[in-house]
Formats: structure tokens, C-alpha cells, sequence
């Protein structure tokens, strides 16, 4: 039976003559696992919004939304409330209170359930999500992950029959992210609830769907099981196929007949039948016992930056209360000119933070920061901002400030108005700088729309567009991979490529091992507070089980070296 139905639905955004959605037609059976996903900006979150009116977008709409066969806008609110939950991508947005155990009520509290009741559920699901551990907590004590998870449980305090989750883990680690998702699945597996989720780590949640929906530009691009839909998209040569689970990915570049593998543990399984058929055994060495996969000139290209630090962090210590404990702890950083440098690391550890003192917006009571070899505080705010240091926010929507993409740009170069400047002569028009960095940034189509208006990836953009602008140096990016597409993701390391050619050097603090795998020169693992290892980006993900790469789990026993699912891919075409 189908739970939600949707028949020639279409949706416009006031003052938008492009449908956001057009004609569509979907169906989710009531008990499955449904996995929504599409490029940035194509529809997914808009759509996910108006399978509840409380959070649906206003604007033309024509259609219908059916909700276990009833129309959608015949439910009340507080039948909405209770049997549709939704987790949004930004956990700290979905938190009203202060303590662990009233967050876990509140909902309850709103629908007028009786004390009893409400005790009842509310230790249900501190038991089973294992928040009794921290029950009694402050709210702004939890990571990011705990406060996910917290979001999760007082919806499902309400005992939902359809559970909406949009890139819930956006904003989580590796391994937060992968318990949260484990959590859905067994949400989904044990108790029955249906669930609905966009999410751009495929990896994850595609190989436990039982129908994956892809969108393209507001349309219904395909739609079937897991197995299928690989096939599809690889035929159509459509760029979705780069957010396939990298199992998938490998498997349809090598000439096999044997099921499609949608997990590391069935692409390792797949590969040791291929390789068994070759004649090859496993390895199974240390990575450093191996050569690193590429030539050694392509190695030698990417350590060709100078050895002279841009940033140079000396013994720095950081807390935010005075009686605190220290977040940052005796930091030592040196990260060289032209070079692209990853921060890695859980929630909480402490990356963000040692951005914060790098941009200068908050200051280390202990040590020394130095950029290009000054010391940050004899820096004047022009000279650091315009033309040296540029910081790529992890929330883009506190660098918006105007009601249209294009006002946004102008407004960070002091407005449409041509004038002259240090950082634009008259050389160098305004119109030619804002055209040139939307070609860059792909931001075609979107001038016209409110920046609150536009999809998690495309607020990305918009806010790298606006750092670009003023042509740093050095690049300081928090999360610049958060709500971005595979597609869009490859888009944005050829741009730091290009940045890194000219020059500029990267700090980046990511969750994305595959994007810091591809693209970092080095990588470091930050915990409690410090940098406990760097190393070069080949070395760190191959040495490593948690934070590396799918491909490296899926065929380390062969390939050790092999770190991204291109390398993998190599590596087999040179074995069989």
C-alpha cells in the first residue's frame, strides 16, 4: 500500500517563471526505505517540503500530494505533526530548548499528551537511541552528531508513520554520519516506519533502499531499485552516476557477469573473485610497504609548492570561557605556499575553532599566528580581508545579505556602481569581475533568485563566488563540499585547481575524505584540540580504516595504494 502518493505535481517560486517541479509522479509504499537524490538545486529539498504544509514553500502549485490516500491539505496540523516527521540538514535549526530531556518531550508536550504518557516515551527512545547517557545534559554541550541524533528521537518520541529526512548528515563526520544513518536503517528495519530521505552520501544509504528516485532539474530523471539504477544512469552517461556508491562505480568499468556489488563488503568480495580468476593473490601489507599509485613526475607536481609557510601557527591555546577547558591546545601548523592543507577530524575536535583564530575573529590567549610571514595582528582589517586572507564560512547564509544574487555579489565590491579601487581599477570593470566568477562558480540562472531561496549547494557557490571576489591569497573553506552534488564536487576541484596554479594557497576543515583524497596535497587529523599526525593526502587515507576512502576499504587487499575509485579502477585495468 502506498503511503504517500503524488500525481502531476508542480510547483513555481513566487516571481519565478522556471518551474522548480514539474509533473510529477511518485509513489512510496508504506514500511519501505525510499532515497531521493539529484544534483544541487534540482528540486529534491523543495519537494521534501511540501510533503509537509507547515514547512512547504509558498508559491503556484497544481497537482496533488496524497498522504496514506487522503489529500494532504485535508490533515490537520497536529495529524501532520504526529504521524509525518521531518529532520532538517542543520541540526542546531531544529532544537527549541535548552536540556536533552525537555527537547525529547517537547513535541509530546505540544500535542497534549498526558505526564504519563510522556514519560513513558520519552525513556523509550533515550534507551533506544542511548541518549541516557547524556540525558541530563545542556543542549549546547552536544556535537553535531549527538544533536542530530537528539532531533531524530523527538520525532520518532511521536511515533511517526513517515519519517522525512533532508541530508540529514550534512554537517556530521564520517563516522557520525555513518552511526546516524545506521540508526535510520534501523528505524526503518525494526520498527516499520517509512522512510523518505535526500542525501548526498549514497554510499551510505543507497545499498539499503528499496527505490532510489533521481531528479534532474525539477523532473523525475529515473526511478527504481538500487541495482537498477546504476545501470540507467551509466547508459545515459548522466552525471549522477558520480554520486553512485564507489562499489557500483568500479564495477561498471570492469567486464564482469556477476551481480552488481552496492557495498564495500560486496565490492571486496566481487574483487577477490575477479582477481581469484586471474590468478592474483591478496596482499594484505602495510600501504607504506607499497609504491604510491601515479608516476613519479605526477607525484613530484603535486609537492611542487614553495617551502616558505603562508600560514604559520606557533603554540596555540584557545578556550571560550574563561574557566573553560581548551578547545585548541598548543597548536603547531605550518602550511606552505601554494599548498592545499585538510584539516580532518570528528565533531567537537576543534577544526572550526582554529579556523575562527586564523580569520581572526576570535584570539588565542597563548602563541602566535603568522600569515605570509606577518604577524595577524598587525594586519588592519583592509589589508587582511582585501586581497590576502579569504574565509568560506560553514553556514554560507551569514555572508547574504541581499534580496538577489546579483545584489549579494556587487555588495561585496562595494556596490554596481563603478568606481576606482585598489582591488578594481578601471581596468578591471565590476561587470567583468561578478560575469567572470559566476562562469567560474556556475551560477548562471540564479542571479535573479533571493539567496534563501536557492538549494544547500547552490548557497555554497554563492558564498565561494563572494570570497573569490576579493582575491585572497590565502583560502581559508569550512565544509565547502556540505549540500554539493558529485558532479558540482568535481566543478569545485578543478576551481581550487586552478586558484592553487595561480598561487593561492588552501586550508580546507572537511568530513569529505573522498573530495581530501582527490584533491589535498596534505592532510592532518586533528584531535582534543591539536594536529596528532600530517601527512601526504596518499599516505594519511591509505594508512588508515575509518578515515579513508571507500575504494581504499573496498580493495586495499590488493591494491593498498589505491585511494580513490579512479586509482582502483587503474590499478584493475593494469591487473587483468
Amino acid at each position: 500500500m502506498d503511503i504517500i502518493t503524488i500525481r502531476d505535481f508542480t510547483f513555481t517560486y513566487p516571481g519565478q517563471k522556471k518551474e522548480a517541479l514539474s509533473h510529477i509522479d511518485m509513489a512510496v509504499q508504506e514500511g519501505s526505505m525510499c532515497v531521493l537524490c539529484g544534483k544541487s538545486g534540482c528540486g529534491k529539498s523543495t519537494l521534501m517540503r511540501q510533503l509537509k504544509s507547515a514547512l512547504a514553500a509558498h508559491g503556484k502549485k497544481s497537482g496533488e500530494i496524497l498522504f496514506d490516500g487522503k489529500p494532504l491539505e485535508a490533515l490537520s496540523h497536529r495529524e501532520q505533526s504526529s504521524q509525518i516527521g521531518f529532520v532538517l540538514q542543520n541540526p542546531e535549526n531544529q532544537i527549541v530548548t535548552d536540556k536533552v530531556w525537555h527537547e525529547l518531550a517537547f513535541g509530546l508536550e505540544s500535542l497534549g499528551c498526558d505526564q504519563e504518557t510522556i514519560r513513558l516515551r520519552v525513556a523509550e527512545m533515550a534507551s533506544y537511541f542511548g541518549i541516557h547517557k547524556w540525558f541530563m545534559k545542556n543542549v549546547s554541550e552536544l556535537s553535531g552528531g549527538q544533536k542530530q541524533l537528539l532531533n531524530l528521537a523527538s520525532i520518532m518520541a511521536m511515533h511517526p508513520r513517515v519519517l522525512i529526512l533532508d541530508e540529514p548528515t550534512s554537517q556530521l563526520d564520517p563516522i557520525a554520519a555513518s552511526d546516524f544513518l545506521e540508526t535510520v536503517r534501523k528505524i526503518n528495519r525494526d520498527i516499520g516506519t517509512t522512510v523518505l530521505i535526500t542525501e548526498h552520501r549514497l554510499q551510505d544509504v543507497i545499498p539499503y533502499a528499496d527505490q532510489v528516485v533521481i531528479m534532474d532539474e525539477g523532473t523525475l530523471l529515473t526511478q527504481g531499485k538500487p541495482e537498477e539504477i546504476g545501470r540507467v544512469l551509466k547508459g545515459k552517461g548522466h552525471g549522477m552516476f558520480l554520486s553512485m556508491p564507489v562499489p557500483m562505480q568500479i564495477y561498471a568499468e570492469a567486464d564482469s557477469d556477476e551481480p552488481c556489488p552496492l557495498t564495500v563488503s560486496e565490492g571486496r568480495k566481487w574483487m577477490t573473485k575477479l582477481m581469484t580468476r586471474q590468478g592474483k593473490e591478496p596482499v594484505y601489507k602495510s600501504p607504506d610497504q607499497g609504491t604510491p599509485v601515479g608516476t613519479a613526475q605526477q607525484r613530484k607536481g603535486k609537492d611542487a609548492v614553495s617551502d616558505v609557510p603562508a600560514i604559520d601557527m606557533q603554540g596555540i591555546w584557545f578556550r571560550y570561557e574563561r574557566d573553560g577547558q581548551d578547545v585548541v591546545r598548543d597548536l603547531s601548523l605550518r602550511v606552505r605556499q601554494g599548498e592545499f592543507y585538510t584539516l580532518a577530524g570528528g565533531n567537537g575536535a576543534g577544526k572550526s575553532t582554529a579556523l575562527s583564530l586564523l580569520s581572526r575573529v576570535r584570539t588565542p590567549y597563548r602563541g602566535k599566528i603568522l600569515l605570509n610571514g606577518k604577524d595577524i595582528r598587525r594586519y588592519s582589517d583592509q589589508e587582511l580581508y582585501r586581497g590576502c586572507l579569504g574565509v568560506l564560512p560553514q553556514n554560507p547564509q551569514s555572508m547574504f545579505i541581499k534580496k538577489t544574487v546579483r545584489e549579494d555579489l556587487y555588495a561585496i565590491i562595494g556596490g554596481a556602481k563603478e568606481k576606482k579601487s585598489s582591488e578594481y581599477p578601471i581596468a578591471m570593470k565590476k561587470e567583468t569581475a561578478v560575469e567572470g566568477i559566476v562562469d567560474l562558480t556556475g551560477l548562471h540562472g540564479l542571479l535573479d533568485r533571493h539567496p534563501y531561496d536557492l538549494s544547500g549547494g547552490e548557497q555554497q557557490r554563492l558564498a565561494l563566488a563572494k570570497v573569490l571576489l576579493l582575491r585572497p591569497r590565502i583560502l581559508l573553506l569550512d565544509e565547502p563540499t556540505k549540500g554539493l552534488d558529485a558532479e558540482y564536487k568535481q566543478t569545485l576541484g578543478g576551481i581550487l585547481k586552478k586558484l592553487k596554479a595561480h598561487g593561492i594557497t588552501i586550508l580546507m576543515v572537511s568530513h569529505d575524505v573522498e573530495f581530501a583524497a582527490e584533491y589535498s596535497d596534505r592532510v592532518g587529523l586533528f584531535f582534543e584540540g591539536n594536529v596528532v599526525t600530517s601527512k601526504e593526502a596518499h599516505a594519511f587515507f591509505a594508512g588508515n580504516n575509518f578515515y579513508t576512502t571507500a575504494a581504499n576499504r573496498m580493495a586495499r587487499h590488493y591494491f593498498p595504494e589505491a585511494v580513490t575509485g579512479k586509482e582502483v579502477v587503474e590499478c584493475l585495468r593494469k591487473s587483468l
